[in-house]
């Protein structure tokens, strides 16, 4: 689930951190940067049970309003959400319920916000057609959550600011995971039992070591990154330069000299995109220029090779 761009901003992070405290053990930093790749994952973990706790609280709502239907020999409401398949699925999955005993945050005490988030989707447009809908179909299901989680999860103020209270990065995190849960839910099928696998922490092995690769040459090269950028920086003093653009070019630099298999331009764009994010309005076309140069300048040393 933990893709490279994720890797690339963490790794920043933790870089940052290190220039703030003075620390230089690079294992450490290994260390940390995979205890916080691990925190995503349990942000991962956490949307997916936000969902199954809505629908428990939905579950809770229909039993109390059957019950009144009975004693007042009303009709009964309709089970139609509470026995959504998709949702059904979710809720039994193992992986899911193996996964939420470690979870940093638990669901069942925050009820308040559960229960805000079941009122929005009662409320919503699309619930209200799912459920005067004639159609009966997983597809249908499934979609429903997919909107849930689209149009009443995502970009929720109340939900940013209580998960920033549990850990201060998973905000910064949240755009990422949110597309690993909307894909989550369209790997389900109508044959999907409770083994279905959810992503995994690591696509491969290979990307495990991509980033304590990553963070340890970041670390263990910090002296000689800062010197290619001084020599690239023109008429300015390198440690007038705005920290986090340091930083950002420190990592940038220690991918694009450690990783020969990944072409130099993806390297360069990726780190223009998380300047355009974490730095200054400049800092983009600042980074890009120096990297551009520092790279040329090693390629004509032939101190920079590339296989893509």
């Amino acid at each position: 689930m933990i893709n490279r761009k994720l890797i690339r901003i963490k790794t920043v992070q933790v870089a940052y951190a290190y220039s703030l405290n003075d620390v230089h053990r690079p294992d450490d930093g290994v260390n940390i940067l995979l205890s916080s790749l691990g925190t995503a994952y349990d942000l991962y973990n956490t949307m997916l049970t936000l969902m199954v706790d809505i629908s428990r609280l939905a579950l809770r709502a229909y039993e109390a309003q059957a019950s009144r239907a009975t004693r007042l020999g009303l009709p009964q409401p309709s089970r139609k959400f509470v026995d959504n398949r998709f949702m059904l699925q979710l809720e039994s999955n193992r992986q899911l319920q193996d996964n939420r005993k470690n979870q940093r945050l638990d669901w069942a005490n925050e009820e308040e916000f559960v229960r805000s988030l079941y009122n929005k989707v009662v409320d919503s447009d699309f619930f209200r057609e799912y459920m005067e809908s004639n159609v009966d179909s997983y597809d249908e299901d499934r979609e429903l959550w997919r909107k849930i989680y689209r149009h009443i999860i995502i970009d929720n103020d109340a939900l940013d600011d209580l998960l920033e209270d549990v850990n201060i990065y998973w905000n910064d995190d949240r755009f990422i995971i949110d597309t690993f849960v909307l894909k989550t839910i369209n790997k389900f099928s109508p044959t999907s039992k409770d083994d279905h696998p959810l992503l995994p922490e690591f696509r491969d092995e290979e990307e495990l070591e991509y980033a304590k690769k990553l963070m340890s040459q970041t670390l263990n090269g910090a002296k000689y990154y800062k010197d290619l950028i001084a020599q690239n920086t023109r008429n300015w003093d390198v440690d007038r330069v705005a920290l986090m653009d340091r930083i950002i070019m420190q990592v940038a630099l220690a991918e694009i000299t450690s990783f020969p298999s990944i072409p130099l331009s993806v390297s360069i764009n990726e780190y223009i995109e998380i300047a355009k994010s974490y730095s200054t309005p400049n800092s983009a076309r600042y980074i890009n220029a120096t990297l551009d140069n520092i790279s040329k300048k090693l390629i004509a040393e032939h101190k920079l090779e590339k296989t893509a």
